[in-house]
């Protein structure tokens, strides 16, 4: 089969690779149909991600058709549609009993970092029963795909961990898909306010469409005394941090109001300050997490009742065999306007 392969940072290679073969009676071998990249695929290329090593096929979102099961599979049969949830869980360790399934003991985050990854022709799913979710036919299989990670990571990290209520004032420092995928999912809530911040006008364009209130250019340095007049001084009640970088830390560390929430969603991949010279006295709650996916199954309900349009997240569309033109494109947001890019196996 074809396979994008992580050969080290800055190196990735469309290769031929051997058909994943069942491993676990718990086990089911999916044929990709549907696929996409994700940021943190980019700082895995970076060399960001130490526990994903050269030799291993990325990626951890997809939709596809079950190719076979092991003996142990009791939900899913050969012929079934299903949605790949980014994180593998076996619903029994102490953490998957909490529901934070992003540290099972067995899975978490493994796709496309610790084992071979959806973004083939072929991928093999651990806990099958507890990682993959079935489709209803005819449901839009690109919608789905935002339903892998992007949509339960905006929603669990961003909005439910920054503790987003009616009335309250959230910003939002980067919209590129997660930081818009937080903007839709924050509206749920009922926000009065919900400003989007980045440098690029094109991605603040489509924040805008997608619901924000306002948006700031960070260009110019000057992007917290922005936020601070458009809150009358104040702050914001929930700052989301969605890049990853040490300067949009800082940024939600200057507008989270006293009493608000910091909620970290980027891959940071060096040393953040964090400023409790400035923030000890100011009654700040500091969230961090990685998406357990708790939320596809409602999210999967809102999509399909077309309460949230996941298809305006994609931009463009590549075939397998130019999936390193895609990664091209996804690379180059900032000069190809991509969002999402969906990639067809």
């Amino acid at each position: 089969m074809k396979a994008l392969v992580y050969n080290g940072p800055g190196l990735k290679a469309l290769e031929e690779r051997h058909k994943p073969t069942l491993q676990s009676p718990t086990d089911a071998i999916v044929k990709i149909t549907k696929t996409t990249i994700c940021g943190t695929d980019l700082h895995i290329l970076k060399g960001d991600v130490a526990t994903c090593r050269p030799g291993t096929i990325l990626g951890h979102e997809g939709v596809g058709v079950v190719d076979v099961v092991g003996t142990g599979v009791t939900t899913f049969k050969p012929g079934d549609r299903v949605l790949i949830s980014c994180i593998s869980a076996c619903g029994r360790c102490d953490y998957c009993r909490k529901g934070m399934y992003s540290h099972c003991t067995t899975g978490g985050w493994i796709l496309g970092n610790r084992i071979d990854g959806t973004q083939a022709e072929f991928v093999r799913i651990p806990h099958a029963d507890t990682s993959l979710h079935p489709i209803a036919q005819g449901s839009d299989e690109e919608a789905l795909v935002m339903l892998s990670d992007i949509l339960p990571t905006g929603f669990e990290c961003g909005v439910l961990n920054g503790k987003v209520q009616p009335g309250s004032t959230v910003a939002i420092v980067g919209s590129g898909p997660i930081g818009l995928a937080a903007l839709l999912t924050a509206q749920f809530y009922a926000p009065s306010e919900m400003i989007m911040i980045d440098l690029d006008e094109n991605r603040l364009a489509v924040a805008k469409r997608f619901g924000a209130t306002a948006t700031v250019n960070s260009t110019h340095g000057d992007a917290a005394q922005q936020v601070m007049k458009l809150t009358g001084g104040r702050g914001v009640d929930t700052a989301i941090e969605a890049v990853g970088i040490p300067a949009t830390f800082t940024l939600c560390e200057d507008i989270v109001a006293p009493g608000g929430t910091i909620a970290n969603v980027g891959v940071h991949g060096c040393k953040v300050d964090l400023h409790l010279e400035r923030l000890w006295s100011h009654n700040v709650t500091i969230t961090t997490r990685l998406v357990d996916t708790v939320s596809i199954t409602m999210l999967l309900k809102t999509v399909q009742s077309k309460r949230i349009d996941a298809k305006q997240l994609i931009t463009h569309r590549f075939k397998l065999g130019d999936i390193l033109q895609a990664y091209d494109t996804f690379g180059k947001a900032a000069d190809t306007k991509a969002l999402k890019v969906i990639i067809e196996a």
